[in-house]
């Protein structure tokens, strides 16, 4: 519906139909389809010239259903069922018109069929009363084999044309409603009910939407580095038994092949509700696993990965599991109504699941090393909006869905720009692991809409540089593609852009994600690899007598590893000294913050703006300040944390960072002194171990002490935090029904204890509600304070808990180092001649088999590169 074509005409007839002076802004889409509603019924009713007490009961049943108790229109119904029949309105196509002028053929279908359906309300259709509809909705330019359908169907006569019929289905459905309101997905969702069966297509056996040849093949790479990595740990052990090899050696292959076995791309679907998520997961995986329905329906996050058998696994906050059947999964995977249209919050709040995990052996695309993640919907309430903010943590790319017909709403777009900074950590760049996918392409009916569609995407995409990267744009219709899936049909024309979608995302996770994890793998290995021969040759070496650690250089040794070891301990205080010094000002900042704060929201909710009015939609003007009051307050923690505290880290975590530098230094100094006097290869050992555990590859956070000395990430001291979340969870049911109630009965009592706003002024009304949303805001953030600085000293503490780990690790692997060096000499000094030649040759074997796997390993790249 395009309210933008509300004309003053149409503005001065529903102020003149519901009695209130509106202004265009208080003429909403459910208003003008009531009012349409009404004007066609009571036109069905007196077309044959009697009132039958049928069609009265009709009349009541139907605003009884669409319309539910304390909405805002139940006061306006009667004033206009009055008005439209005093005045006759029902016989002025006119006043019809201009009270459609807005509507899609949706909506006008939805109309005309309620028209049908009170036409029968009695056991017939009149003549007078089928011409009539005839009239109206040739007028409103609906085909003439939909009223033949809609006839047949009120009437429980026989449908020849289900082709029709199948369209019908298809205009009507529900789906189509959800970014208008809740009236129309009911409106929907009733004619639908009343219509026969949407014919069936014969399905053929189930075809995957691609083969995933790339993915198999990044697989089978894969699993050649991961069989190197089991043949090089061997090597090693052998090594590591002999007393020639540290242990540690073992330890950064036994990593690395871990990270190997992990699951190595996770996706997730993000997206509004309405826009089709369960519908898209159901067609990349061939099968309608996901439940879809016509309200928010994913209530916890959903993991669809490969298992050897199909099973379905729940999982709870307590760290309990258990194995459900699936039909307890469709149950479990979503929420009641209630909890969806917002009115029951702590439904969602206090679930005790914290994710449901289905294995399936048949999903082509998860066989493949994806996991799937079918994420709540962002900006439907706090509570699922955390969850989803959890799971961006972890993923690869993301699916960002948006509904054709209402394209990259103001909210999607913020929604977008909040993508770009969580996956880019903090810059302004367009990040690459976007997909764009414009759902229910198939809606627009002319390729002029369709144009203007991409057009207007492509063009706030790349005016905001929102995603960068080819390929991440597509435009699609999920369910015909599903359809077309489960029928078999390969030349299906949404089929094959489905395919595209998919393509480009395999592609990206092959070659902009896993060819890049593939040679940080590699890379790992081949550290691990020169630090053995390193080790290797110093044992050669000490076998040939041109390397000797005499009773004074074991004295020093032992001497550096008992400094070494109180170095981590001093690092350790220091840590500790500084994280505690840190909390203590970050809090006496919070304190600061938290006093000057209150007048600073105050100045930007005079900024908040909505597209409802204070008359008709006051629910939803409400709902739209106490979200961009949670918006407000975020935006306020998120800029205290990223430049205060962010200060206060930056300049105590330069202390100790500074602290660690020295004591590396100093180590490494003492490395190259032996090096320089023993021919020892100390430093290159000790370099290539610290490395090695930074260097990525699969699923790795990039731990290691390369990584670990620096400064605190450019992205911002919240970055992956999700600070902006823990106030959602924080302001828990703050934009729920309770909270919006509580607003509009203070302001209807300070108004004589009735609502009467028709008579104010709009902007006092809507200054008023403002200054209780603050206050009520305040309020509920003033409760939850303690626990979101909570979050803020965890984050303290892991940054400085990190540092420290790292610094520790560095410590023990210099002393690993030391240790090996002393055992290789004690093992030389027990052996006689025979043994050193035959260690010789075994050193010479060893030394191949490590070359082996260094170029086995090139050979992998070099095919991955092809």
């Amino acid at each position: 519906m395009d309210t933008s074509l509300i004309s003053p005409q149409t503005v001065e007839l529903i102020s003149r139909l519901t009695g209130q002076n509106l202004r265009k802004e208080d003429i909403t889409p459910p208003v003008l389809f009531m009012a349409g509603l009404v004007t066609v019924l009571l036109g069905v009713i007196h077309a044959d010239g009697t009132v039958s007490a049928e069609e009265t009961q009709r009349l009541r049943t139907t605003f009884t259903e669409l319309i539910p108790a304390n909405n805002n229109l139940r006061p306006l119904v009667m004033p206009m069922v009055k008005s439209v029949r005093e005045q006759q309105v029902y016989k002025k196509l006119t006043a019809l018109l201009a009270l459609t002028a807005c509507f899609s053929e949706e909506e006008k279908l939805l109309l005309i069929s309620f028209g049908y359906q009170m036409s029968a309300a009695d056991g017939t259709i009149d003549k007078r009363e089928k011409e009539y509809l005839t009239i109206v909705a040739n007028k409103l330019g609906i085909a003439g084999r939909f009223l033949t359908v809609l006839e047949a169907s009120f009437s429980s006569q026989a449908i020849s044309d289900t082709a029709a019929l199948t369209e019908l289905h298809s205009l009507l459905d529900p789906a189509q409603f959800q970014s208008l309101d809740s009236l129309f997905v009911r409106a929907a969702s009733h004619i639908i009910e009343h219509l026969p069966a949407k014919p069936k297509h014969k399905t053929n056996p189930k075809q995957s939407v691609s083969s995933y040849q790339e993915l198999k093949k990044f697989q089978e790479y894969r699993q050649q580095l991961n069989a190197l990595c089991e043949k090089l740990g061997l090597t090693l052990q052998d090594g590591i038994d002999r007393n020639v090899l540290s242990p540690t050696l073992a330890e950064e292959v036994t990593k690395v092949s871990q990270r190997l076995q992990s699951p190595c791309f996770r996706v997730a679907v993000v997206g509004e509700f309405s826009k089709g998520k369960s519908t898209l997961l159901n067609a990349l995986l061939g099968e309608e696993i996901q439940p879809v329905r016509d309200i928010p329906c994913s209530g916890n996050v959903t993991i669809l990965k490969y298992g050897s058998q199909r099973r379905v696994i729940c999982r709870y906050h307590n760290g309990r599991e258990e194995e459900i059947s699936p039909a307890q999964y469709q149950e479990k995977a979503s929420i009641s109504e209630q909890a969806a249209y917002g009115s029951y919050a702590d439904e969602i709040a206090k679930s005790e699941i914290a994710e449901i995990v289905f294995e399936h052996p048949e999903l082509e695309l998860c066989r493949n090393g994806v996991e799937i993640i079918d994420s709540p919907g962002l900006n439907e309430q706090a509570e699922r909006t955390l969850v989803t903010q959890n799971v961006l943590k972890t993923t690869d790319a993301v699916i960002f869905l948006t509904h054709a017909q209402n394209a990259l709403t103001e909210k999607e777009r913020e929604l977008l720009l909040y993508l770009r900074k969580e996956l880019n950590y903090g810059n302004n760049e367009g990040a690459s692991n976007i997909f764009m996918v414009v759902n229910f392409f198939d809606l627009l009916r002319r390729e002029e809409s369709r144009q203007q569609v991409r057009k207007r995407v492509e063009t706030i995409v790349t005016s905001q540089n929102l995603i960068a990267g080819e390929n991440r744009i597509h435009f699609i219709s999920a369910q015909s593609a599903l359809e077309a899936i489960l029928a078999g049909n390969e030349n299906d024309d949404y089929l094959k852009s489905f395919q595209g979608f998919t393509d480009s995302v395999e592609k990206f996770l092959t070659v902009e994600r896993g060819a890049i994890a593939l040679r940080q793998s590699a890379a790992g290995i081949k550290q691990i690899i020169d630090t053995g021969c390193e080790e290797l040759n110093q044992w050669r070496q000490m076998l040939e007598g041109k390397l000797t650690v005499d009773q004074g250089d074991k004295q020093k040794i032992f001497e550096q590893m008992a400094e070494v070891s109180g170095r981590e301990v001093k690092i350790r205080l220091l840590a500790n000294e500084l994280m505690e010094q840190s909390l203590e000002e970050a809090l006496e900042s919070w304190h600061e913050w938290a006093e000057e704060v209150g007048q600073r929201l105050m100045a930007k909710s005079h900024r908040w703006t909505s597209e409802h009015g204070h008359i008709m939609s006051q629910d939803k003007l409400t709902k739209d300040y106490a979200d961009q009051f949670v918006r407000d307050i975020t935006e306020e923690i998120d800029d205290w944390g990223n430049q205060k505290v962010q200060s206060i880290l930056k300049q105590n975590m330069g202390v100790l960072d500074s602290q660690i530098g020295e004591d590396i230094s100093a180590i490494r100094q003492e490395f190259q002194q032996f090096d320089q006097q023993l021919s020892t290869s100390l430093v290159a050992q000790f370099n290539n171990l610290a490395t090695a555990g930074s260097l990525g590859g699969i699923g790795s956070s990039g731990s290691g002490i390369a990584s670990s000395i620096g400064e605190i990430e450019d992205g911002g001291f919240f970055g992956g935090l999700g600070i902006g979340a823990a106030v959602g969870a924080a302001l828990l049911f703050f934009t729920g029904l309770g909270f919006i109630g509580v607003v509009l009965g203070g302001l209807a009592a300070g108004a004589g204890g009735g609502l009467g706003w028709s008579f104010l002024d709009g902007d006092a009304v809507k200054a008023q509600i403002k200054e209780k949303v603050c206050e009520l805001g305040f309020e509920k953030f003033g409760e939850s304070a303690e626990s979101i600085f909570e979050k803020v000293q965890q984050r303290i503490i892991a940054v400085f808990d990190d540092r420290a780990d790292a610094n520790s690790d560095a410590m023990s692997k210099a002393i690993s180092l030391w240790e090996n060096l002393l055992e290789q000499q004690e093992k030389r000094d027990r052996q006689n001649q025979a043994e050193c030649e035959s260690q010789k040759v075994w050193l010479a074997d060893k030394h191949r088999e490590l070359e082996q796997v260094q170029n086995q390993i090139q050979t992998i790249l070099n095919q991955s590169a092809r």
